[in-house]
């Protein structure tokens, strides 16, 4: 696993999530102040970004109108995304 900022229109959200928008504000108001703290999880597959967690700091962070995000990046075989979209 590597940590790396990418691009945030580069990850792939497959899953609809639900976000609690007052936890999302309160991000926005934490990431304006301090920074990102915690990297997103995603899986990389075939060149391809793929986002399961860390909905609610992808969220904030698109709110923010911020180009990139802090990610941990998984290296994984389609087989791995075909487990994650099940």
């Amino acid at each position: 696993m590597r940590i790396q900022e990418i691009p945030i229109r580069e990850i792939h959200r497959p899953l609809y999530r639900q976000n609690d928008q007052a936890k999302v504000a309160a991000l926005m108001e934490s990431i304006q102040q301090i920074g990102l703290q915690e990297p997103i999880d995603v899986l990389e597959v075939e060149g391809q970004y793929y986002g399961f967690s860390g909905c609610h700091r992808y969220e904030a962070c698109t709110r923010l109108g911020h180009e990139t995000i802090l990610c941990n990046v998984r290296r994984a075989p389609k087989s791995v995304l075909k487990m994650h979209l099940a």
